[in-house]
């Protein structure tokens, strides 16, 4: 995905098989920068795989990580007709994910029309049940209690220098405002009840802010902030 990027042995066979008769020029347009992942059209994402475009962010091995952690804390719940939400699902990647794995009755819900088609997509591909709903959090509630709520929303702040690689990724799923943090803010606002997990992935500077603002929100919750394979702050998780 960055500029001069050099394609390894099975990037190129990859694209001969699904481009044979212009694989060249699909190469140069990766090695010009443009994101592999959209040419290939799917990524592997724990064991599903996911169906990517423009609409939707690439999902990253950061956020397969942060499934991998919250398949392991929900594995220690009572399974009884849980219900999970997904926030600012985008491609659905961690609500198929989940899905996949577990039994939840899984919701997804996110501000774009045609990321919730992509996701949608991706359920149906998976053999998966997951409903998803348009839904803008920053202005509208919650219509019910969940038993985990999940989040990987925007979270870079306009003025923060970016990898030029996600030039091509939708900006409304990557930017917030307030430094970042402000879906986050209007999603703890939302919570209504006490979750048995509510997991977030977060911006590698924005843990003691967010540490803060959970606490407020959950004195009595176990709250827990947690590195990613690069050893960076990412993940929170508050349990009940």
């Amino acid at each position: 995905m960055l500029k001069n990027r050099t394609l390894t042995d099975l990037d190129i066979k990859l694209l001969k098989e699904k481009y044979p008769n212009t694989y060249k020029k699909k190469i140069e347009k990766v090695e010009n920068g443009y994101p592999i992942q959209y040419i290939l059209g799917n990524v592997a994402f724990l064991n599903v795989e996911i169906k990517v475009n423009e609409k939707v962010l690439i999902p990253r091995f950061e956020t397969e990580y942060f499934v991998e952690k919250i398949l392991k804390k929900v594995d220690l719940i009572p399974k009884k007709n849980l219900k999970m939400i997904d926030i600012c699902t985008g491609s659905g990647c961690i609500a198929v994910a989940i899905a996949k794995n577990t039994k939840f009755d899984c919701v997804g819900i996110d501000i774009c029309k045609e990321a919730l088609k992509i996701a949608k997509e991706n359920a149906k591909n998976n053999n998966v049940s997951v409903e998803f709903k348009q839904l803008d959090i920053l202005k509208e509630s919650l219509k019910k209690e969940y038993d985990v709520v999940i989040a990987n929303p925007p979270y870079i702040a306009r003025n923060e220098k970016v990898d030029p690689s996600i030039e091509y990724e939708p900006s409304i799923a990557l930017y917030a405002e307030e430094d970042g943090i402000l879906f986050y803010k209007k999603i703890l606002d939302k919570i209504k009840n006490k979750p048995k997990l509510v997991a977030f992935e977060i911006g590698e500077n924005q843990s003691e802010i967010l540490l803060e603002l959970c606490n407020q929100k959950f004195p009595t919750g176990r709250i827990s902030l947690e590195k990613d394979l690069c050893e960076k702050k990412r993940y929170i998780f508050i349990e009940h």
